[in-house]
């Protein structure tokens, strides 16, 4: 049944409260390098990938990778945990090619309409996510970008191009009762942030010109924590919380305990929760977070305390009523409720380890890996260029983006690509399935404290 905002509420089109608690279908329509285990960003790795295949091998490999990370027994289980939404992250390039810019690619929707129309069969509702925008909207490699500007505030070209997407998608699932609307824009990274309020106008006028009744999900700037860029609460519209938590990224420290000098215990959770939500409060708009969850380690005693940061966080979204979005639902065993191994964890294993011993993957690096060759370089920086505080993050951590998680993550991809060498096309089947459920290693705890979460609240 389609959703619609009525003040701090989700509400049916019969006026039933609705609060969307679910997962993140990351590394699916928008493939992340600590999802599937490749190296830097999606392109490049699939133009890497595809030199050594060939187009129509690499074509089956990654149609079937498709097919296999999220089949009936995914929609399935996501349902029996007591879930109603996945947001599904989508990369552009399925729907339109930078060689035939504003040309829709209806053969790209295939994938997207298959899970929507099975989430709904269970129904569980679709939030659907523009993960990465033509030129990219932020400075890392989850909006597919192999740099660390994003060009997307810089062209109206991109901006153009990005309006005329949704106007189609919009166009298309106007009269979807599972879609509970569409999340146009992920983590947006505008540096001067002079462009986003005015773009965010023109994107809300399209989108509801196609399609005047689906919610919109609206993620702040600097990568949904700055909400001042809204110049107007716009009508039937989620302001898009991200909550990640300090002590669950991978440089996290234990719980309570200190991370990067500050005292993480459950208070702070909740203050930077408040602090992250002061806008929708304020304007009175539902509570939704996005993306939220930590990574694990393999440690159980390190994981036993991830899993506590994650019932705190859900105790306290909770308590204000909120919404939430868990990231993320599949991987090769950073976050995900289940993991993928079989062939694909037995030829990529040393490859992802070698990976992990880098820290080329930013979600995954702890920051300290290779430290005695990098830190005569961050002595350096810090040493010479002491007022240098370059957008997002500030100096370490783009030194770190610059060498590690650009530099030579794309230094890796030829050895990444090189894996898929002699394998004829059962052996790609087979790697690919490797991501199907049945293939799967499920998180138990994680699964049972959902679990236990979900039926216990509503």
């Amino acid at each position: 049944m389609t959703l619609h905002v009525s003040g701090e509420r989700l509400l049916t089109a019969d006026g039933a409260p609705v609060r969307l608690r679910g997962v993140g279908l990351g590394g699916w329509l928008n493939m992340e390098n600590f999802i599937t285990g490749y190296p830097a960003n999606e392109s490049a790795m699939r133009e890497a990938v595809t030199g050594v295949l060939g187009e129509e091998r690499a074509e089956l490999f990654f149609d079937r990778l498709l097919t296999a990370f999220f089949g009936p027994g995914d929609a399935a289980l996501l349902a029996e945990l007591g879930m109603n939404c996945v947001r599904i992250p989508v990369n552009y390039h399925h729907l339109e090619s930078d060689s035939r810019p504003f040309e829709i690619i209806e053969h790209g929707f295939r994938h997207l309409d298959r899970v929507i129309d099975l989430l709904g069969e269970h129904g569980v509702y679709s939030v659907i996510d523009l993960h990465a925008l033509p030129g990219s909207q932020n400075q890392h490699w989850h909006s597919d970008n192999p740099t660390h500007l994003a060009a997307f505030w810089q062209h109206r070209h991109f901006q153009d191009r990005v309006v005329n997407l949704w106007e189609t998608i919009a166009d298309r699932y106007k009269d979807h009762p599972w879609v509970a609307g569409y999340n146009p824009v992920n983590e947006p990274g505008d540096p001067s942030g002079k462009v986003i309020g005015p773009f965010y106008d023109r994107l809300v006028k399209a989108v509801r010109a196609a399609d005047p009744g689906h919610v919109l999900f609206l993620d702040g700037n600097t990568y949904s924590t700055d909400f001042s860029v809204f110049r107007e609460v716009y009508e039937n519209t989620v302001f898009v919380c991200h909550d990640y938590a300090l002590a669950g990224f991978a440089h996290g420290g234990p719980y309570p305990g200190m991370t990067r000098g500050e005292w993480c215990d459950r208070e702070q959770l909740e203050r930077a929760f408040d602090r992250r939500t002061t806008f929708q409060r304020q304007t009175g708009t539902p509570l939704w977070v996005g993306e939220f969850g930590p990574v694990y380690t393999g440690d159980p005693v390190v994981d036993e305390q991830r899993y506590q940061i994650l019932r705190d966080q859900l105790e306290i979204y909770d308590a204000h009523g909120a919404g939430w979005s868990l990231w993320t639902y599949k991987d090769v065993g950073l976050q995900g409720l289940v993991c993928a191994s079989g062939p694909y964890g037995e030829r990529f294993g040393a490859f992802m380890d070698k990976k992990r011993r880098l820290g080329a993957d930013r979600w995954g690096s702890t920051m300290e890996e290779s430290a005695d060759e990098l830190a005569p370089l961050h002595r350096l920086v810090e040493r010479e260029f002491a007022g240098w505080r370059p957008y997002p993050w500030g100096a370490r951590y783009t030194t770190d983006d610059l060498i590690r998680h650009i530099l030579l993550a794309q230094a890796l991809l030829p050895e990444y690509a090189a894996l898929f060498g002699g394998l004829d096309d059962d052996g790609l089947r087979a790697l690919a399935d490797s991501f199907a459920l049945e293939a799967c290693a499920r998180r138990e705890p994680l699964l049972d404290l959902l679990r236990t979460n979900l039926r216990g609240t509503s």
